[in-house]
């Protein structure tokens, strides 16, 4: 059968065309169990078969493993290398964070060597609520435009988990600065605050990448995992939720991700994937949406058992020390 292609979004000002689903390859870096190096390769080709063209990675993930794998996957698709854009990041570490200009300088060719990549497309500023924001926007953005001079990188981009720190850092560095934000956790159908931030973003010409549309496996039929930060109130909602979509022979995952593909303010919704039948759900749940829109009924629902508990967050992924 013919396949429908994937949508390609366009990225802010920065000419890129996203896939509209994107490939997280943090679970590439053994962070939800094992993934074996034939399984990446088989994954990420599969992805890249079906019409993904977004890669995003980070030296945090599997404590660098997750960039490896990435760069072995893609090394072998034996493709030209502008048939794929990626992304990664820098200040966040196995051992901590260090968003110093020093740092962040080694660290893109740390990350250029295990990608087997001489640039990537994008490189952003990892959970930068972690660091000083001050230094954000005074050392860390000018030593990655730095990087950009130097062709190590196309695009620069900052992401986290408040919104807060979004329109923090842009009100302080002049426009076309940063390219591309990445949002996690704020456009899902138990919380969509981020739609209220997309006219300022717009407006400054930045790309919007919204990662987790499943609120770290809030929205799942198996459930989050223990260590998830939502409150006991926000996760039962969230089980009632899923279990009232298994009575309807729904999937809530599904439903999940195809709310946060409607958007089209939204470039990309980077989803993790470790498995060819990961990747053919989400591709096949994007191209539905996309042919015969959204479960506007089921949706509804579901909206209905999470309004008391609609919008509400929880504090960043660590606490602070």
């Amino acid at each position: 059968m013919a396949l429908t292609p994937l949508e390609l979004r366009p990225l802010g000002n920065t000419g890129l065309k996203l896939s509209c689903v994107g490939f997280g390859a943090s679970p590439l870096g053994n962070v939800f169990g094992h993934v074996s190096e034939a399984d990446a390769i088989a994954t990420v080709r599969q992805a890249f078969t079906l019409g993904i063209n977004f890669f995003d990675t980070s030296p945090y993930y599997g404590g660098t493993l997750s960039e490896k794998m990435l760069g072995k996957a893609l090394k072998a698709l034996g493709v030209p290398r502008n048939e794929y854009i990626v992304s990664t990041k820098c200040g966040r570490y196995k051992e901590g964070f260090d968003f110093s200009a020093e740092r962040v300088t080694r660290s893109i060719d740390e990350s250029l060597e295990r990608l087997q990549l001489d640039y990537v497309d994008i490189l952003q500023c990892h959970d930068i609520e972690f660091g000083s924001l001050d230094q954000i926007v005074t050392e860390t953005i000018p030593a990655l435009h730095k990087l950009k001079e130097a062709g190590k990188v196309k695009f620069i981009g900052i992401t986290g988990l408040p919104l807060g720190i979004f329109t923090y850092v842009l009100d302080r560095v002049p426009p076309g600065t940063v390219d591309v934000v990445l949002s996690y956790c704020h456009y899902g159908v138990n919380d969509s605050t981020l739609e209220d931030l997309i006219p300022y973003l717009k407006s400054k010409g930045v790309g919007i990448i919204s990662a987790s549309p499943l609120a770290m496996g809030l929205l799942t039929e198996s459930g989050p995992p223990e260590w998830h930060p939502a409150s006991v109130e926000l996760k039962a909602a969230c089980q009632d939720a899923a279990a009232y979509c298994k009575e309807k022979g729904k999937n809530i995952s599904k439903l999940s991700l195809q709310y946060s593909l409607s958007n089209k303010d939204i470039s990309t919704i980077l989803v993790g994937m470790n498995s060819v039948k990961q990747v053919d759900e989400n591709v096949a749940a994007a191209i539905e949406v996309a042919t015969f829109g959204k479960d506007e009924k089921a949706l509804s629902e579901i909206e209905g058992i999470l309004k008391p508990v609609k919008n509400q967050t929880w504090p960043s992924g660590i606490q602070q020390s």
